[in-house]
């Protein structure tokens, strides 16, 4: 069994991931100039989170209230909740930067986004193709967000060893060794998404 066009759960799921989309993008973009751009920046995340949540409450709904469902339904719920976890650990974020008023991202912050914008571009493509029933070609794009997760591992290591190398205050490295760990969570989050839509791929395909 398969997504029909524009099957209610196809439509859900894409608009999960166009709404990730957006949310990766933004905190990608947004530059950060002083402390009073870290409300801004953190507010506009908590909105597109929060209609993120709206999007994963409809699938629910919907899960309940149907009674045959193009593929299992602990996958669709799965997939919907996952990629959520993926914004939610965006905002978090966010949320750690104005708490503790960083207005300047380091190099390593900058390679993790990098990488996580990556990963949530592959799982749009994917869930694209999830909606158009082209099941194979979805494991590229689970491939390539496990080697961004791969990458960000690679990216943590070096940063905590950079940080207790260079910083003297131990209060600044609580604080951006929590960001850093933060970010590699979001990238496991990336990781997750891939390895449902593999199961998926395996059941349907």
């Amino acid at each position: 069994m398969a997504f029909k066009k524009n099957d209610k759960f196809s439509v859900l799921l894409s608009n999960i991931s166009s709404n990730l989309k957006e949310g990766a993008n933004f905190f990608t973009e947004y530059k950060l100039k002083n402390v009073s751009d870290l409300k801004i920046f953190s507010e506009k995340m908590k909105e597109i989170e929060t209609k993120g949540d709206s999007f994963v409450h409809e699938v629910i709904k919907e899960l309940n209230d149907a009674f045959i469902t193009p593929i299992e339904r602990e996958d669709i719920l799965h997939l919907a909740m996952v990629m959520d976890d993926v914004l939610d650990g965006l905002e978090a974020t966010s949320a750690l930067f104005e708490m503790y008023s960083i207005t300047q991202a380091d190099d390593f912050m900058l390679q993790f986004v990098d990488a996580i914008r990556g990963s949530v571009i592959e799982i749009d493509k994917a869930v694209e193709l999830l909606s158009n029933k082209k099941l194979p070609q979805i494991r590229e794009h689970a491939i390539k967000i496990k080697d961004f997760e791969s990458k960000c591992d690679n990216i943590l290591r070096q940063s905590i060893k950079n940080l207790f190398n260079v910083e003297k205050d131990p209060i600044r490295i609580i604080q951006y060794k929590e960001i850093y760990e933060n970010l590699e969570d979001v990238a496991d989050s990336c990781q997750t998404v891939a390895n449902i839509l593999e199961t998926i791929i395996m059941k349907n395909a």
